[in-house]
């Protein structure tokens, strides 16, 4: 009888004490949230998570909820010496060849990164995988000096082999050969992929190694760029991956809709200069080989690269964005896989819409993400209601990451139009002030288009309660997807 009673005051203060612990660690990780001034949106949301799911929760905010900015990337000493490598002229903004919003859009993204405005660029817009990869390859085959390549997802299908093949013959006549991919989004590779291409001379690494247990918390913040540099003079960004699917839509997807750039001249120093910050940064030696010897080209691109992520005090590329959809006052086209954007950003296209301006966003009916796209669906019915038009792309996935605002301003790259890209992972885009580059945008935009359907206000809101119900379920979380 005392046996039995002394284990039941035991067990019991076992109890209060574990309710306690759990109870200290919860208040005190709402007290880091709140104290951190996120976004209200965002830190109600993981309040809500830590309360709801109680010992969950306290595991997903430990993966996926840290915060790393102002996080230094590169000394100031590095970012200097970096600087002095590049071979192109380092343009001040000139307001003889820019508008009045343009120059407004080039002295943001001066403030925000340091960007350079770098002037008369070659920009061939690619739409197609297929293509890409062709002129990637041939690229890479007549590189002489040195090869950097960095994607989200290089793959261990078709298309990688393909690219593992051109890497290792370039290094193999004497060509400095450095790959950069994302631990996650390549995840599912074997190692012997990287071990064949290491083993030929290919310097190859993982960002952001997800190891468990001491680096488990590195898992949310994601390498998203797509850069190439080849040789100093060309190169490459936008938003196709490394893989089959992006050339024939792979097994769930009767085509793949992408955006992608090739660029010559000056702005491939800015490439460059993003993927020598990324190498330094994974603790590798300072690389300082000259880019941007190209020639500037009369009439040429005006071009600006703002990278973001989270170790950024500023959420570069939407504020660039978000300048941009308020100066605009005649168009706004947008194309995006995934549509969740911030509070902000969706008010200035109410408003830019309210304001008879006309605004545009295309994304797939049906993407690669089912919680993503019922998460992007919550969005279209304040949407419609200020007047934007949402067209649903009916021919295939539609991964393109584009928004051109009037005739002269226009962005592609790898940011995501929603909260992941703004916040959480390392993105770059290519600003670019280009009549031309505007209008051939705004041609594919118009292609794609005839292949979508426009949503009606008055379907939309008779669509079934339990479609409604699940977007809504979805979109509590929509800012920590």
């Amino acid at each position: 009888m005392l046996r039995s009673i002394a284990e039941y005051l035991n067990s019991g203060w076992i109890y209060w004490a574990v309710v306690v612990a759990y109870s200290v660690t919860v208040l005190s990780i709402v007290g880091i949230i709140v104290s951190e001034n996120r976004n209200p949106l965002k830190s109600l949301a993981w309040i809500t998570v830590l309360i709801l799911f109680p010992v969950g929760g306290i595991i997903l905010y430990i993966f996926f909820g840290r915060s790393i900015k102002n996080t230094h990337m590169i000394s100031r000493r590095n970012k200097r010496r970096l600087k002095r490598s590049e071979a192109a002229p380092q343009q001040q903004v000139n307001p003889r060849s820019l508008t009045v919003e343009n120059r407004q859009h080039a002295m943001l993204g001066r403030a925000l990164t340091g960007a350079v405005l770098y002037e008369g660029n070659d920009v061939e817009v690619i739409i197609d995988g297929a293509e890409k990869m062709d002129k990637l390859i041939a690229d890479i085959n007549a590189a002489k000096q040195y090869v950097h390549i960095q994607y989200y997802i290089i793959d261990s299908d078709g298309m990688g082999n393909r690219l593992a093949d051109a890497l290792i013959a370039a290094a193999a006549r004497g060509v400095k050969v450095r790959v950069i991919y994302d631990d996650i989004g390549s995840i599912h590779v074997s190692k012997r992929y990287h071990k064949r291409m290491r083993e030929a001379g290919v310097e190859i690494y993982p960002f952001f190694r997800v190891a468990f247990p001491p680096f488990a918390t590195r898992i949310n913040w994601r390498n998203h760029r797509k850069v190439t540099v080849i040789d100093g003079l060309v190169g490459y960004i936008g938003g196709m991956n490394i893989a089959d699917r992006y050339i024939d839509g792979g097994k769930n997807f009767a085509s793949w809709r992408d955006t992608h750039l090739r660029v010559q001249g000056p702005a491939v120093a800015a490439l460059q200069y993003s993927f020598a910050v990324d190498w330094n940064f994974m603790g590798n030696p300072l690389l300082e080989e000259e880019a941007g010897m190209g020639e500037p080209l009369s009439g040429g691109a005006a071009i600006q690269m703002i990278t973001s992520g989270p170790t950024s005090p500023w959420s570069n590329v939407a504020l660039m964005m978000l300048k941009a959809i308020g100066n605009a006052k005649k168009r706004i086209y947008i194309q995006t896989p995934y549509f969740l954007p911030t509070e902000s950003l969706l008010r200035a296209l109410q408003a830019a819409a309210l304001a008879r301006v006309d605004v545009r966003v295309m994304i797939p009916r049906r993407s690669d993400s089912n919680i993503l796209t019922n998460a992007s669906r919550s969005y279209i019915q304040e949407c419609l209601r200020a007047g934007i038009k949402i067209y649903l792309y009916d021919a295939g996935m539609l991964h393109s990451k584009m928004m051109l605002v009037d005739d002269d301003f226009s962005t592609v790259g790898s940011t995501n139009f929603d909260f992941r890209s703004f916040e959480h992972n390392f993105e770059g885009n290519f600003f670019i002030y280009s009549p031309k580059i505007n209008a051939q945008l705004r041609a594919h935009f118009h292609n794609d288009q005839a292949q979508s359907v426009r949503v009606s206000a008055a379907q939309w809101r008779h669509r079934p309660w339990w479609h409604k119900t699940r977007e809504s379920i979805v979109r509590l979380l929509s800012p920590i997807l």
